[in-house]
């Protein structure tokens, strides 16, 4: 069963950019040594800049720089150290004209300097709940805001999540969400919604968001899921993270056919494909 996806428009530095018409990829760059996937890896600024330059080769609209761990025991990064991380890559990677860059952090401090050395929205994994000031922030700035789902602290996201209704719960607590962002001044028409797989959520609740993904969609805002190489693939499949990427096609195909707007991966080249033949089915049922 596939899910009509609603268009929806952003304003991107001023200039309009319609969701919807594919699926969109978001790329993962983790400048971070301790990520749960590739922690370590492009800890190094170069070789950060260069695996950001190869996702947007590979096919990706927007590369998602973040400079925070947030896997289960991963420890706080002050701002300024995150920052230090964070800032020069996106420099680099919009001085090589790349493309669409996310800043992917829950500290507004970080999310001024990343857009202020080029950076286009911010992604906030937090939903606005860490940082009062993040809010303002997008609303000043005037930058598309990525709020996603999520309950508890770093140190309490988890463990033993519980829900009566996951979807039920997850779309009622992003309403808040939206309603405490508007407030502050923030054009909902600019906010995208992300349902928080994996975070504050068991294996479980992680399939039954993503098998009722298409709820989502009363919200009335573009929607992004995150499923790459994550724990409920492990636990479904029995395999360590570098072995998940056909759990994660298989995720990143159901994200897609439910309605998803852009889908958050680390394997752009392969999950290029996935979507793309997923984008297709969606076209012949229109």
């Amino acid at each position: 069963m596939t899910v009509k996806r609603r268009r929806h428009r952003l304003t991107l530095r001023g200039t309009s950019k319609t969701l919807g018409e594919r699926t969109l990829v978001m790329g993962v760059l983790n400048v971070t040594p301790d990520s749960f996937s590739d922690g370590g890896r492009f800890l190094d600024q170069a070789t950060a800049v260069e695996h950001g330059l190869r996702l947007f080769e590979e096919g990706a609209d927007i590369v998602d720089v973040g400079g925070e761990s947030t896997r289960p025991g991963a420890s706080p990064v002050a701002a300024e150290e995150e920052r230090r991380r964070v800032v020069p890559v996106v420099e680099a990677l919009r001085r090589q004209g790349a493309g669409l860059i996310s800043i992917d952090t829950t500290k507004a401090e970080v999310a001024r300097a990343a857009i202020a050395a080029g950076a286009d929205l911010i992604n906030d994994i937090s939903g606005l709940g860490f940082d009062a000031g993040m809010a303002p922030l997008a609303a000043e700035l005037q930058v598309p805001l990525v709020v996603m789902h999520l309950r508890g602290s770093f140190e309490t996201v988890h463990r033993q999540p519980s829900y009566r209704d996951v979807m039920g719960e997850v779309q009622a607590e992003l309403r808040r969400t939206l309603r405490r962002a508007a407030d502050a001044g923030v054009a909902v028409s600019n906010i995208i919604v992300d349902p928080g797989i994996g975070f504050a959520k068991d294996a479980g609740h992680s399939l039954e968001v993503l098998a009722r993904l298409g709820e989502l969609h009363s919200l009335g805002r573009p929607v992004l899921v995150g499923p790459s190489r994550k724990s409920f693939i492990g636990k479904t499949l029995d395999l360590p993270v570098e072995a998940r990427i056909w759990g994660t096609a298989a995720a990143v195909a159901a994200a897609v056919l439910g309605g998803a707007h852009i889908v958050r991966v680390h394997d752009v080249l392969e999950m290029v494909q996935v979507i793309r033949v997923c984008d297709a089915l969606l076209e012949v049922s229109s």
